[in-house]
Parts: structure tokens; sequence; C-alpha cells
């Protein structure tokens, strides 16, 4: 069983921590797979076939064909590996994150040289500006 975790309410967050790791070791080995070019021609050639090469969860194949990456982060992918599959497809972390936050890349780039999102509503649930940590109200 999983320790309690003070960070498991951050809002839109999930943590890449030992759990997370267990849980998206296959995805994560079958995107550091893409490194070699051999693998990489494998996979734009036929990508459900070398998928299924990969002993990962059905969840985690479809969010690898749909480039879902906020699922596959769910779904214990660590986004240094995910940047494999993204470099294959020839799209930079700029674009990536853009469409993971909903954003067009302009968009996306604009707000990060402006400083970034607002901490606001983006604290862990309880938490107030003036109050720091993860604890919830009542701890």
């Amino acid at each position: 069983m999983a320790l309690e975790k003070p960070y498991s309410d951050i809002p839109g967050t999930v943590i890449f921590d030992a759990d997370q790791a267990r849980k998206g070791y296959h995805l994560n080995q079958f995107c550091m797979s893409l490194m070699k070019p051999d693998n990489r021609t494998r996979f734009k050639r036929d990508e459900r076939a070398y998928v299924d090469e990969w002993p990962m969860s059905e969840d985690q194949k479809r969010g690898v064909l749909a480039r879902d990456y906020n699922r596959m982060i769910e779904l214990g992918g660590n986004i240094y590996f995910l940047a494999k599959l993204f470099s294959t497809d020839g799209k930079s972390f700029q674009y990536t994150a853009a469409t993971m936050t909903g954003m067009t890349q302009e968009a996306y780039a604009t707000m990060m040289l402006n400083g970034g999102r607002s901490p606001e509503g983006n604290r862990c649930v309880g938490e107030t500006s003036a109050r720091a940590g993860c604890e919830k109200e009542g701890k």
C-alpha cells in the first residue's frame, strides 16, 4: 500500500515519485527505445504494431497513439522520457507543453516569458498565499 502523500492534492499536478515510476516503467522504456534510429523507423511505419511489442497497459498504448501527454503522465510517464516520443514526431518541448495546457505555442511562450502561471488556484487544496506547504486544513 502506498504511503500517504502530502503532495497529492496539488491541482492538475502529478508528481513523478516511486509509485509513478513503477506504474510507468514499460511506457518509459518504450520511449527510451526511440533513441535508436531503427526503432524510430519501425515505430513510424506501424505505431500500433510497435507499441504492441511492449508490455504497457492498453491505456498507456492508447495515450501513446493519441499523443495524449497528460494522460501518459497520469499513467506513469515521465516528461523526460516522453520527450523521446515528441522528438520522434519532430515536436519541441515548448510545442508539447503548450498542447498539454490547451494553449497555442505562441500564447504559452508569451505566458512563460511574462513569468509563467499565477500560483493562485494552483496551490495545494486548502493552501493560501500566506501559508506554505501542502498540509490539508486541520493538520
